[in-house]
């Protein structure tokens, strides 16, 4: 029997806000109808709860711990869920799982799935949604057991079992931003595992046993196989390559499916296009990565830019992948253009429970963004420049000397993404993992670094050479091995200038291609031509961004407008001061002065032109 006192009326905010969500639709009944027939659905939940309660004594018990908010909560987000309500899931899920998060659970889980499920019916999707939010929590505030890693795993792997495996589309419709969040963590999940089972010191003999049998837990195959699905069945990339070749509606539709119609679907195929890049980064294999975003547009108007965390990490790896690929125009810019979008938009973001994992992820743009520029110099956004400036001053002030490669290192592993290796340790033979223990391989990170480091040498060890070019405009080879100190002469300064040649070309992306699409291009400001051992040097210009320059004068011209609006007027009456003698006068020679007129005074000098009286 339900408590009477649960459906009186509540003064508590947290209550009436979160589990009582508005309803007003046209075509809903009145609010007292709504509320009636909550009470309905709350005296059914109740009732099974007491029947719960009869039948297994420990589950009941925990049940009657669950906080009444928190019931009532878990209630009416299964209603909502049920009936599709679009606007009442995203308010219950973006604001009420989070402040009741903070109020009862901030540092503990939620109850367990089995433990809530008389108030929902035992509905298994909602319980399959639902732990995926604990999950999710025990992840992001405590710290996951072994268990909860493969549990968390196995309840993902039947919520797309269920999705992908029905015999059409589920009725079922949740927010894009849930749908983001899922995938997002599903990604994120496979990292924290992967990163955690590449260390076999420190573990028990039971969690060695368990991952000895389970091989195929977070597995990259496994994860892999679920983002390529998602894609397959919406059918993501025939709808993005039609739309950007500008076909009707009808024609999109032909070709999204029965699947990828339904907004489920095509959003979470989208995600997992997303989802791939970022996986694809994190195990070494930049140029698939961006092949997977092929066909997703990273303009200004595009679908991604909806969720600003999804935005963020978008051009995050992107950046990543081109800094991999030594692109570093490229990577420029993107973190550039995302970092621009982030300053505009943080004051509304403030209050977002995503603001910082979105601020962190930034800040390592801003470190990366250092990286790039004094690799490849150039004009870019002065107001960006200006925060990595302050940011790492020291920093870039080291690495434009040429030979802090240590700067370099800490700086790229502070920002890099955490790269994962796709062979685990051999768990299933004791023999091999204590000599895996006892000789471990090189990390992937690690491997990562040297490489980055060996295009950083390629670039910077010929910097003495570049700086020595700025001076001249042609120059031969013996006086500039005289001057750098070599002493073998002609032949190792021609190869020094080669050097830095390649390492002066890169490939920069064309506007509307994909984003492996690109021109080979110049990266510093300066080229030169070797004839015989004659060096001619010519620096090339680049184009002014005029944007900026106006903009800037713009606001310059506004200031100096106002100074003068604000000015206060000069006052009238007081007779102008007296001009002094010119000595260049008929008359008026050296130490010469002005005639008095009648009244004692110098006379004033009267203009060749002036009519006399």
């Amino acid at each position: 029997m339900a408590d009477p006192a649960f459906y009186e009326a509540e003064e508590d905010d947290l209550l009436s806000s979160l589990a009582a969500p508005q309803y007003g639709q046209p075509e809903a009944a009145s609010y007292e109808d709504e509320y009636k027939r909550m009470q309905v659905l709350e005296q059914h939940a109740y009732a099974q709860h007491g029947e719960q309660a009869q039948g297994d004594g420990e589950l009941g018990v925990q049940l009657e711990m669950v906080p009444e908010d928190v019931k009532r909560f878990l209630i009416l987000f299964h209603q909502a869920i049920l009936e599709n309500d679009i606007v009442t899931i995203t308010t219950m899920y973006e604001s009420g799982w989070n402040k009741l998060t903070q109020a009862h659970y901030a540092q503990s889980e939620w109850p367990e799935a089995e433990v809530i499920a008389p108030l929902v019916q035992n509905d298994q999707v909602f319980l399959t949604l639902y732990r995926e939010l604990y999950f999710r929590h025990v992840y992001a505030r405590l710290q996951p057991t072994i268990d909860d890693r493969f549990q968390s795993y196995e309840n993902i792997c039947e919520l797309f079992n269920y999705l992908l495996n029905s015999e059409g589309p589920v009725p079922l419709d949740l927010p894009i931003q849930w749908l983001w969040d899922m995938l997002d963590e599903f990604v994120y999940q496979f990292q924290s595992f992967a990163q955690w089972r590449s260390n076999p010191k420190n573990k028990s003999e039971e969690e060695l046993d368990l991952l000895a049998e389970a091989q195929q837990i977070w597995s990259s195959y496994s994860v892999l196989n679920v983002l390529y699905s998602l894609v397959q069945k919406s059918g993501i990339n025939e709808q993005l390559k039609a739309e950007r070749e500008g076909k009707s509606v009808e024609e999109v539709a032909e070709l999204a499916g029965e699947y990828g119609s339904k907004p489920l679907y095509r959003n979470l195929g989208y995600f997992s296009l997303i989802c791939l890049l970022r996986v694809h980064v994190l195990l070494g294999d930049p140029t698939l990565a961006l092949q997977s975003m092929e066909n997703v547009e990273l303009s200004g108007g595009s679908f991604l830019t909806r969720i600003t965390a999804c935005h963020v990490t978008t051009y995050y790896h992107v950046g990543c992948a081109y800094m991999a690929l030594s692109r570093w125009t490229d990577a420029i810019r993107i973190f550039v253009s995302v970092l621009i979008f982030f300053l505009r938009m943080k004051q509304y973001h403030t209050r977002s429970y995503q603001y910082g994992s979105i601020a962190k992820q930034c800040e390592r743009m801003y470190g990366l963004l250092a990286i790039c520029t004094s690799l490849a110099p150039g004009p870019t956004d002065e107001s960006i420049m200006h925060i990595v400036k302050e940011h790492y001053a020291d920093q870039i002030a080291e690495m434009h000397r040429g030979d802090a490669l240590s700067t370099y290192k800490d700086l790229f592993l502070s920002a890099c993404p955490k790269y994962l290796s796709v062979n685990p340790p051999p768990y299933e033979d004791s023999a091999l993992l204590e000599a895996y223990a006892a000789n471990p391989p090189q990390d992937a990170t690690a491997r990562m670094v040297e490489l980055f480091l060996a295009d950083v040498v390629a670039v910077k060890g010929v910097q003495s050479v570049r700086n020595l070019l700025k001076l001249y405009t042609s120059i031969d080879a013996g006086k500039l091995s005289a001057f750098i100190g070599e002493e073998a002469g002609e032949e190792e300064v021609l190869q020094q200038l080669m050097a830095l040649k390649a390492a002066s070309r890169s490939y920069q992306g064309k506007n509307g291609g994909s984003l492996l699409d690109g021109e080979r291009i110049s990266i510093n400001n300066l080229d030169f031509t070797i004839d015989g051992a004659m060096v001619h040097v010519e620096e090339t210009i680049t184009n002014r961004r005029l944007a900026g320059f106006f903009i800037r004068n713009t606001e310059h011209a506004q200031r100096v407008f106002n100074t003068i609006r604000a000015a206060p007027l000069p006052t009238t009456g007081q007779p102008p001061a007296e001009r002094a003698p010119r000595r260049d006068q008929p008359g008026q020679g050296q130490g010469s002065r002005a005639k008095p007129n009648g009244d004692g005074k110098p006379a004033a000098w009267q203009g060749k032109n002036r009519v006399r009286a």
